[in-house]
């Protein structure tokens, strides 16, 4: 599949462009606190106060910092936009030229299985778009990154991630295409329903395998050896339940300055997993309390939840997509080469109708996934009792997201609760609980 000289053009300007501007001189992002220091206003005693306590560690990020957070968030509500246009752009593209139905030819020519057919087109339908994307996906996620000092690597090192990526992509996503497709085929009536339950099958697989299997292909797992970090993390896994006996350490730093945490798998593959940069920049309060979050998620029975709320979703997606599909087809089906619902070539057409329902279901996804973040915050800080290390992971969090945003943008953009508002909740917390955290009384002289 040969793309027209124009849409190169266009595409290496846009690239150039976003590499210029890259390449400008910017100053280095402000460090954020990576010692645990309670403020005065923060410490335990009778005056007490939530909302100053907030302030105070609202504070300890310096107005440099936080003007380069707020950029930084706010830029990614446009980048919403503009990665639904240009994906539903890529759609249109290669429907109306007619580059989907050739791209199905070609794999016909190939082979005679259809099976094998949507997985030849999947292949190169994956390789076109990403080429065609390129230069959103290269300003986002890379040339952006590093203007705002959150990326350490090299382009070279960008592009190898990248190709690994469009390696899993093209592999797993061209054998659940392939399977989805094969459903559509057979079940020409219910295909709606029964592709629903393949998704949401591909998706527990996909979450199942994760920890073992992809993640290494970017980053290196190892065993976390440091008693001092381990011990805590592993009683407090036991403490609440959580079935592991090992806490794993991946390389992020060699790609971004985040830091992050999680629990993930299921059964023998569940492991704890702390990114570099969290053992190396945060107290070790912090990443008790981090961990607390994590665990939160697992033992409240959060991606159980998330399944279930999916399967709604889902199943919404796959109706929706059964009448636009079949009103789509009616309309401009024949100009467009594609021959009916079973077809490959129709493959744009689903990822337009897809971006349209997810693009309008943002503030409902979001809102979902915020509660459920908001409920690990509530565990964390309990089964932690670390609420001023919670304090510090908000502050670490706001290098790159905005700290006290109008609920309005909290509502539409955030997946997560704001910084403010999640270290005014540990505080509320450590209010509630100033017992734990007053001196101990000095011993009687003898």
């Amino acid at each position: 599949m040969k793309v027209r000289p124009p849409v190169l053009g266009l595409s290496l300007c846009l690239l150039l462009s976003a590499g210029l501007k890259a390449a400008e001189p910017k100053a280095p992002a402000p460090p954020a606190p990576a010692v645990l220091t309670v403020p005065p206003e923060a410490q335990p005693g009778p005056a007490f106060s939530v909302d100053a306590a907030t302030e105070a560690y609202l504070a300890q990020m310096p107005p440099g910092a936080k003007a380069r957070s707020d950029a930084y968030f706010e830029g990614g509500y446009w980048l919403i936009l503009w990665d639904f246009l240009v994906a539903s752009a890529i759609s249109l593209l290669l429907l109306t030229r007619g580059w989907s139905a050739r791209m199905r030819q070609r794999a016909e020519r190939i082979t005679r299985f259809r099976y094998a057919q949507a997985l030849l087109y999947w292949v190169q339908y994956v390789g076109l778009t990403y080429l065609l994307s390129f230069p959103l996906v290269a300003f986002e996620g890379f040339f952006r990154e590093h203007r705002y000092g959150l990326s350490t690597q090299t382009f070279g090192a960008w592009l190898g991630d990248e190709a690994k990526g469009l390696l899993v992509t093209a592999l797993l996503g061209g054998l659940a295409v392939a399977l989805l497709f094969t459903i559509v085929r057979r079940l020409t009536r219910t295909w709606w329903i029964w592709g629903a339950v393949a998704s949401l099958a591909i998706m527990v697989v996909g979450i199942l395998i994760g920890p073992v299997f992809l993640q290494p292909i970017f980053n290196t797992p190892k065993k976390l050896d440091d008693p001092r970090l381990t011990a805590p993390i592993l009683s407090l896994a036991r403490a609440n339940g959580i079935p592991v006996h090992d806490v794993y350490q991946i390389d992020a730093s060699k790609q971004t300055n985040r830091m992050s945490a999680n629990v993930s798998g299921f059964a023998g593959t569940m492991r704890i997993t702390l990114n570099d940069n969290l053992i190396r920049r945060g107290a070790p309060e912090e990443i008790q309390a981090v961990m607390g979050h994590e665990m939160g998620h697992y033992v409240l029975n959060h991606i159980p939840k998330m399944i279930t709320f999916l399967v709604i979703v889902i199943v919404a997606m796959f109706a929706l997509l059964r009448w636009a599909l079949a009103w789509s087809l009616a309309r401009w089906g024949g100009g467009w080469g594609i021959r009916d619902v079973a077809d490959p070539a129709i493959l744009p057409l689903v990822t337009l109708v897809m971006g349209l329902f997810f693009f309008a279901l943002t503030p409902v996804l979001n809102t979902f996934i915020r509660t459920q973040e908001h409920e690990a915050d509530r565990y964390g800080v309990a089964a932690s009792r670390q609420p001023d290390g919670f304090a510090l992971a908000a502050l670490h969090l706001g290098e790159y997201r905005k700290m006290s945003p109008t609920p309005l943008e909290e509502f539409l953009f955030y997946d997560h609760p704001s910084g403010r508002n999640r270290i005014h909740r540990a505080m509320e917390w450590k209010a509630e609980n100033q017992q734990l955290f007053a001196p101990a009384p000095a011993a009687p002289k003898e």
